[in-house]
């Protein structure tokens, strides 16, 4: 099957791609010729090769979106479907740029589709074609739409006449709500709709006490959808028979009021708890206020400057008393029979605020430029499709995996069709994470093991290979940190042979145990979880470092070995990740990490790539610091050093003397600051 994307590089876009790549399609992506070379990142992320996605060069603003005319002979015919999604989403875009993109590029992407004589165009329009209608709003009405004063709606709106008017095409059009991040992942490409908010509400969590009640207005009703749901929806409709020609609300059945949507927020934030109430005197005064912002140049600026401190376009104000509820009647009976249902907003608050606030919030730039050397920032994370075409059916072995990104990776892993080996110590949370595999129709078997005894490894080995006959992927993650000067170690030599025997003799043990079977089968690949510490060499952690560069070591040597035989070696220097492992230090609170999902959407990239080398821009920073100005960069870790003691377990304080140490220890960035600038500046008063 055959399909030409418009937009298949937005954010929509990204997420449907891969779910027609699972059909076994052939996708024509029509692009730019600015963002030509952005396709390769593209393929790597989507997992498919340059016969599953081919760019054609073009662009939305010239006729037939400026395709070659012999581009167009040649494939006059064998179009099966022309998914038109290229569009301006943008409550802030001005009028003109929306109505040549909204629709100048629809009106060219109908010319194209009918020059291709393709079998069906698909039109990704929006509930604002509906504009602002009072009452309910059904699928089938659309001359019925109510007021577009704003260019959004009513390009949206004529966009999708354009479309209704053709007679003698095959069409079908799709009209999701305000679309927000993936209801697993949280992940987004900008701020808007809803998440205008985040940032007043990120700052009212910080003053107001968590459980201090506060009255909200209700306000209007808000029809939010995560993308996932959308695009699981759209790519259903599209191949379902009989439905030419119809309109589909992709719609959340119920909708939200403003005021129960900010209590979810504010929960999922930490802060105050909201009562909100449903006051109609109050739907009057909002809507007056919105009409006076947009209309009365006095109000207008004062209340533009207002919202603006608050982070919010003074264009969004107006839409607070929504006035329409969609009823998606018919489309819900279709999606049921494919089991597709729109989660409550409730059920995946919590991850697309976690997203936003590690990816999208604009003082948060310090963990971006640290996390943007972890993820490819033009594409973002591996989708589950180019994961799967990589793992199903494959035999993986994931140590540490009841918990931190061990488990995360196992329950990515598994969702993705793969046989995912769960190894770890305890039995009950092994227990634990196979029902949760389980429960979302994964494939795992568990296996308790301690990886530091070679006899432990050995017996897994052998029972690995007697239940499943072989292993590709084998991930090294199991692990133990120490933090603890070498002054206060002189009569700990345990400590470095602990270390050792599991970051080192453990891993390597299952390495030579699993390679014969690569080998046989001349595929495979051994990924190894080492540390940033081994690019950047911190004091406190000898016994640790040391431990994951001696893994390191091996597999840069034994990697040219292996190589005729298809087999891959991969290190990822993972940096600091809030995992049960970094737990008993306060002090990295103060630092910023990556989360457990964070760091297993690296390894997830690892088995997609399989690149030789995973690390950070501090990691490389660090490793190039260490060869090119030693002295300098020992000085800078020195002082790093006298900057903040041992733990007090490893000098062995008193539970009375520790309590009284960890008020002084840095909690926070801020108090972090104030330390690093005391030390820096000692000596000197102002």
């Amino acid at each position: 099957m055959n399909y030409f994307v418009t937009g298949g590089t937005g954010f929509i876009g990204r997420f449907l791609v891969p779910k027609l790549l699972d059909r076994g399609a052939t996708i024509y992506l029509l692009v730019r010729p600015e963002s030509m070379p952005k396709i390769a990142g593209l393929r790597e992320l989507w997992g498919a090769d340059e016969e599953q996605i081919i760019a054609v060069e073009g662009d939305l603003s010239r006729p037939r979106l400026g395709v070659k005319p012999a581009w167009i002979k040649k494939h006059a015919g064998k179009i099966d479907h022309f998914f038109h999604l290229a569009a301006i989403y943008d409550m802030k875009a001005d009028a003109e740029s929306q109505r040549i993109s909204n629709v100048n590029g629809t009106k060219q992407a109908i010319s194209l589709s009918k020059a291709l004589k393709s079998g069906c165009f698909h039109q990704v329009s929006s509930i604002a074609a509906a504009g602002l209608y009072e009452g309910t709003f059904t699928e089938d009405m659309f001359e019925e739409a109510g007021a577009m004063d704003h260019p959004y709606f009513l390009t949206k709106h004529e966009s999708e006449g354009l479309v209704r008017a053709e007679t003698k095409m095959n069409w079908r059009i799709y009209r999701p709500g305000m679309v927000v991040g993936h209801s697993l992942t949280g992940e987004m490409d900008k701020i808007d709709g809803p998440y205008y908010f985040f940032e007043t509400l990120k700052n009212l969590s910080s003053v107001v006490p968590e459980g201090f009640p506060l009255l909200l207005h209700k306000a209007g009703l808000l029809n939010i959808v995560p993308v996932d749901y959308v695009v699981n929806a759209i790519d259903h409709l599209a191949h379902m028979p009989d439905q030419d020609q119809s309109c589909f609300f992709i719609t959340d059945p119920e909708g939200i009021r403003v005021g129960d949507l900010l209590k979810v927020l504010m929960k999922v934030s930490g802060g105050p708890g909201l009562k909100t109430l449903d006051v109609r005197l109050l739907d009057s005064a909002t809507k007056m206020a919105g009409k006076g912002i947009s209309r009365l140049p006095p109000v207008k600026a004062l209340g533009e400057k207002m919202v603006a401190r608050m982070g919010v376009p003074p264009q969004i104000i107006g839409y607070i008393n929504y006035p329409t509820h969609f009823d998606s009647t018919v489309t819900r009976s279709l999606l049921a029979e494919a089991d597709i249902t729109c989660p409550p907003f409730e059920d995946y608050a919590q991850a697309i605020w976690d997203y936003w606030l590690h990816f999208l919030r604009p003082d948060s730039k310090s963990l971006i430029s640290e996390v943007d050397g972890l993820f490819n920032q033009m594409v973002g994370r591996p989708t589950l499709s180019a994961v799967r075409r990589k793992v199903k059916g494959k035999v993986v072995v994931v140590t540490g995996a009841t918990s931190g990104i061990g488990k995360e990776c196992a329950l990515r892993l598994a969702e993705a069709n793969a046989t995912v080996i769960l190894v770890a110590r305890t039995v009950e949370k092994l227990d634990e994470t196979l029902a949760e595999i389980a429960g979302q129709g994964g494939k795992a078997q568990a296996y308790s093991c301690d990886v530091s005894s070679a006899k432990n490894c050995d017996k897994l080995v052998q029972d690995v290979l007697r239940d499943h006959g072989r292993v590709d992927i084998l991930i090294n993650n199991a692990g133990r940190s120490i933090r603890r000067s070498v002054r206060y170690s002189y009569d700990r030599f345990h400590d470095f042979e602990r270390t050792m025997q599991l970051n080192y003799f453990g891993a390597l043990r299952l390495i030579l145990g699993f390679l014969p079977s690569m080998e046989k089968q001349e595929s495979g690949q051994i990924i190894n979880i080492s540390s940033i510490g081994v690019l950047t060499s911190p004091p406190r952690f000898s016994a640790y470092v040391a431990s994951k560069a001696a893994l390191d070591a091996f597999s840069l040597c034994a990697a040219p070995e292996y190589a005729a035989e298809n087999i891959d070696f991969t290190t990822i220097y993972m940096p600091l990740v809030r995992t049960p492992m970094i737990a008993p230090t306060s002090l990295y609170k103060a630092f910023p990490t990556l989360s457990p999902e964070q760091a297993r959407d690296l390894i997830i990239k690892a088995i997609i790539s399989k690149p030789k080398r995973v690390s950070t821009k501090l990691g490389v920073a660090g490793a190039v610091a260490q060869s090119t100005i030693p002295s300098v960069t020992e000085a800078f870790l020195s002082q790093a050093y006298a900057l903040f003691p041992d733990s007090a377990a490893a000098r062995g304080l008193s539970e009375e003397e520790a309590a009284l140490e960890k008020e002084s220890i840095p909690s926070s960035r801020l108090a972090l600051a104030q330390k690093l600038f005391s030390q820096v500046w000692r000596g000197v008063h102002w």
